[in-house]
């Protein structure tokens, strides 16, 4: 799941979920994780049924090289707990400091959009 991108917590490549919230994990100390929930890419499907936002991201080919997925899909997944029908706007903020190298920004979007009809589906996020 995270990847080493910059070593400075700026390309959002190594993005996992701290207590439900988007972190750096290049950039946080083991000592600042300590007694809190992380969780990884590989953490998020349940009962091997993938996480909405990682289902999305295969829906609509949202990768070229993949190396910055991890990031965007861990944002996303903490975004949408926060709030479950952010618009696209919303979104592209929440984005906004997460690279993409390739390009692949458009499909990108239309995955976070096909991953909050997904939430809404199953009813929550």
């Amino acid at each position: 799941g995270p990847k080493y991108g910059c070593g400075l917590g700026q390309c959002g490549a190594c993005t996992v979920l701290v207590d439900g919230v988007a972190a750096r994990s290049c950039t946080l100390p083991l000592s600042s994780v300590q007694d809190k929930q992380v969780t990884t890419l590989e953490g998020l499907a349940q009962e091997e049924r993938l996480h909405p936002v990682q289902q999305a991201f295969i829906d609509e080919q949202a990768a070229q090289c993949g190396y910055c997925s991890n990031g965007m899909i861990m944002t996303l997944v903490a975004l949408f707990e926060r709030e479950p029908e952010a618009d696209e706007q919303r979104i592209k903020n929440e984005l906004a400091y997460n690279l993409c190298r390739c390009g692949a920004h458009f499909e990108i979007l239309q995955a976070a959009a096909r991953a909050r009809q997904l939430l809404a589906e199953r009813g929550r996020p």
